[in-house]
């Protein structure tokens, strides 16, 4: 995730991240240049079409659809951004049930070997379920004789381990029924947690409302020059490729942010995030 200083402005617009969206389109910018270009010098130079030609009405027809294109943009980059937000949301919940969880292990454990064993499997959790929706290996060896299976859950095998723990504690007497109850909810949370990852990581905006936005900016885009270079003549050329510009960057946006625990630049700091609550947990037991 990249960090930065919100009230730089001359930063904001003078310097180009490589996950700048001017630096994903600048093929299909220049592309679009050479279209506008070559319209442009068909109407003007070779078609020589009138000022009362009707193709020049083409242009009400953008006016037309320049609200309908923001609306489906805006509706795109709010559920993009909803999509980051819930799990940013999700992962401060995993923070703060990690550290609840080692806070009453530490006053309910008095034997350094359970205090021990739990100081490396809660954030053990975390650690797997951020490989986990990267789709990343996990070393098969998690600590002492615990092994996780790639084939199969890995947060779950870990949750698993968690749980036969805290029965077991219960079972030898460690612990009162009581407080198996109440260890039993902040484990439960975990699991809880994954899934509402998995939710969002497995649920993509639906494959034809993104097609047709791409659709749509494509052609309302290549239609521009049609209509303006009466107007605007040559000058159409950057103007269109400034308009497409930031449409495109806009839907950019937008995919990059639906998927919030992939690997691009602005997707959410999990492994950050994990290394904090291993961290905070290893302090509180």
């Amino acid at each position: 995730m990249i960090t930065y200083n919100p009230k730089d402005w001359i930063t904001f617009i003078f310097r180009f991240h490589k996950a700048d969206t001017f630096r994903q389109l600048i093929p299909t910018m220049i592309f679009i240049g050479a279209y506008s270009a070559g319209i442009a010098y068909l109407e003007i130079e070779y078609w020589d079409l009138p000022d009362d030609s009707h193709v020049k009405n083409i242009s009400i027809m953008h006016g037309m659809l320049g609200f309908v294109i923001s609306l489906l943009l805006v509706f795109r980059t709010n559920t993009a951004y909803d999509r980051w937000w819930e799990g940013r949301k999700i992962w401060g919940s995993l923070v703060n049930n990690s550290r609840n969880l080692a806070i009453k292990l530490s006053a309910i454990l008095t034997e350094e070997s359970d205090r021990s064993f739990f100081r490396k499997i809660i954030p053990s959790y975390a650690s797997i379920l951020n490989k986990h929706l990267k789709d990343e290996e996990t070393s098969k060896q998690l600590f002492d004789d615990i092994v996780i299976e790639h084939h199969k859950h890995r947060p779950n095998q870990v949750a698993k381990v968690l749980f036969h723990k805290i029965n077991d504690l219960y079972n030898s007497r460690k612990i009162t029924g009581d407080q198996l109850i109440i260890l039993n909810h902040e484990i439960q949370s975990f699991t809880d947690i994954c899934g509402a990852c998995e939710r969002i990581k497995n649920t993509p905006i639906p494959y034809s409302y993104s097609a047709f936005l791409k659709k749509f900016i494509f052609f309302y885009v290549m239609t521009l020059p049609f209509g303006y270079v009466f107007n605007l003549g040559y000058y159409v050329i950057p103007v269109v490729v400034f308009i497409f510009y930031v449409l495109a960057s806009l839907e950019l946006i937008a995919e990059e942010i639906e998927d919030p625990f992939g690997n691009d630049a602005n997707d959410l700091p999990t492994k950050k995030i994990a290394e904090n609550i291993k961290r905070h947990v290893e302090e509180l037991l």
